[in-house]
């Protein structure tokens, strides 16, 4: 069987919000090269039908397939609720989705109340509502349709007064009813933690899955005996659908180039 080891990693995400699950990768698993993709001009997906949604995920993995990826990391809440299955049907590699973590959110909460931001197709998925479901027994789960913030951070307005005042709309109504965890259900939502940081009491944690991703997809690489042990230095490349200018802006704002 074909060494497929040294081969990259493939990530993609609706737009920029994905680089948090990128972030966390490199941290976890230095050695190993990975293509990021970076679907800005069809940014957000939280709006869109599931088939749109499907039919767009399908050529991004494509794309990062066609680029050698030997695992593809879905770094979008969105794309995994809408299409992680219909990837696994038809494409032969390893897919690592973004699960909703409302589980641990569940599992450590005092006030037995949650808050979940997320987009719409979040929300709405199949995927999100299962694992509701099934991890939130006892404790009530307040739901807000985080409208405007992946916009906000692909544009980088995040500093700006009118994102803190968004944010500050969203985020009341939880806090009012006593939510004291907070779930990051989009992957542009965690470069707003300075944001969240400001706004929020120090008895409200956020939860931010990316971590949890990076340490799935780790566990996939050796299960299919994928991993690159070498000492290396690795390769980063990013590409977009959208404005280059503003990729590179983010990668410099993350300090990543």
């Amino acid at each position: 069987m074909k060494d497929l080891s040294s081969y990259p990693i493939g990530v993609f995400d609706s737009g920029l919000g994905g680089l948090s699950v990128w972030l966390e990768l490199v941290k976890l698993m230095p050695y190993e090269d990975i293509i990021y993709f970076a679907d800005s001009g069809n940014c957000p997906y939280g709006n869109r039908t599931k088939s749109e949604i499907i039919d767009l995920s399908i050529r991004n993995s494509q794309f990062l397939i066609d680029k050698g990826a030997k695992i593809i990391v879905v770094a979008c809440n969105t794309a995994t609720g809408a299409a992680i299955k219909e990837l696994r049907d038809t494409f032969k590699i390893p897919f690592v989705g973004m699960e909703p973590a409302v589980k641990p959110a569940a599992k450590e909460t005092r006030t037995k109340h949650i808050g979940v931001l997320a987009t719409k197709g979040t929300l709405e998925s199949e995927l999100f509502q299962e694992t509701k479901n099934a991890f939130t027994k006892g404790v009530t789960v307040h739901m807000q349709i985080g409208l405007g913030l992946v916009e906000i951070v692909e544009n980088q307005k995040i500093e700006e007064k009118s994102t803190s005042d968004l944010l500050q709309k969203y985020l009341q109504p939880m806090l009012d009813n006593g939510v004291d965890k907070i779930v990051l259900g989009c992957t542009h939502y965690p470069f707003l933690k300075p944001v969240f940081d400001r706004l929020l009491p120090q008895n409200v944690d956020l939860i931010n899955p990316a971590p949890a991703v990076a340490k799935q997809t780790l566990r996939q690489l050796s299960k299919f005996e994928l991993r690159n042990n070498e000492p290396r230095t690795p390769n980063y490349d990013f590409y977009t659908s959208g404005d280059e200018r503003l990729l590179d802006d983010f990668l410099r704002y993350i300090k990543v180039r």
